[in-house]
């Protein structure tokens, strides 16, 4: 890659990361304002090298090491900056069917944002959306039908990646749905520290899928997504520490998130498909989507009371 395509990559990744994990970050606060002075200093530093080398360093790891077994560990580490035509070749061939899967669960996860959570209303036709929210299961079931369909006529392993990306979308909420009503508990309840601690690095594993399988958008290089994400998480942890009140005032990041989150899923199935996809385009869309809507919560923020 050139130079500024990195930058271009990295910058992309990192603000991809930061805006997915909003709702991580605020969670995070509101925890740990019920937490012991050292028990948020051990989450704070601690658990920030946790979420950044073993979450979003591992988990983009093993992914392409699972799509591309005959690599080995070492191998779909520096896949994307090898020589090799053999490594190129076997990139290649396994690229559709990790984009397939991640591509299915970022459209799963915007239509259920659009159809059934509640949300800030941004753009013109989103309550509409809403209100017809019985027909998010009918809607889901049917893309994944034609992703399926569609797939078959290329190669199977993308068809049983499409389930797999759905699969793991629903695995995902589920966790988040707990994570949500154990969050209610600890606000009013007593538990130990340490299992907040626990409790907060799990909603971290499960918040940060998102943006792992977002960076595919980006890259396939598992070194970049580490730098970019990582980075991310970083700006998270920071969030959490001093701005969480202020990021609050922005009401429509969450839609920025969310909105592009549709876009990079519907490039990794594209890509899947065999559309040339530049490498420049997703960074170029995260960053006009979320400035967008950055824009738009700075526009309405006048009429708010200050934090």
């Amino acid at each position: 890659m050139e130079f500024l395509s990195l930058i271009l990559t990295i910058a992309g990744l990192c603000l991809f990361e930061t805006i997915c994990s909003i709702d991580n970050a605020i969670i995070n606060a509101e925890v740990l304002s019920t937490m012991a002075q050292w028990a948020r200093r051990w989450f704070l530093i601690w658990g920030l090298l946790f979420a950044v080398f073993v979450i979003r360093g591992i988990l983009p790891w093993l992914i392409v090491w699972m799509s591309t077994p005959s690599l080995g560990p070492v191998g779909a580490l520096t896949a994307t900056f090898s020589n090799d035509p053999a490594v190129i070749a076997a990139i290649d061939a396994s690229a559709p069917i990790l984009m397939m899967g991640g591509g299915t669960f970022l459209l799963f996860l915007f239509l259920h944002w659009i159809f059934l959570e509640e949300k800030n209303y941004g753009l013109r036709g989103e309550g509409y959306i809403a209100s017809k929210g019985v027909w998010f299961f009918a809607i889901v079931s049917i893309l994944l039908a034609l992703l399926v369909w569609f797939s078959l006529r290329i190669d199977p392993m993308m068809a049983f990646a499409a389930v797999m990306g759905s699969t793991a979308f629903f695995i995902v909420h589920g966790f988040r749905q707990n994570a949500e009503e154990q969050e209610r508990k600890m606000m009013t309840g007593t538990m130990p520290d340490w299992s907040k601690i626990f409790f907060l690095e799990v909603i971290d594993a499960t918040f940060s899928i998102d943006g792992v399988l977002g960076a595919f958008a980006f890259t396939l290089s598992v070194p970049l997504i580490i730098i970019g994400n990582g980075l991310g998480a970083i700006m998270v942890r920071q969030i959490t520490i001093s701005n969480v009140d202020r990021i609050r005032r922005y009401m429509f990041l969450k839609n920025g998130a969310m909105y592009s989150i549709l876009f990079l899923g519907c490039i990794m199935v594209l890509d899947s498909f065999g559309f040339h996809i530049p490498p420049w385009l997703s960074p170029l869309v995260t960053f006009a989507v979320v400035g967008f809507f950055y824009q738009k919560s700075v526009k309405v923020m006048p009429a708010e009371k200050p934090a």
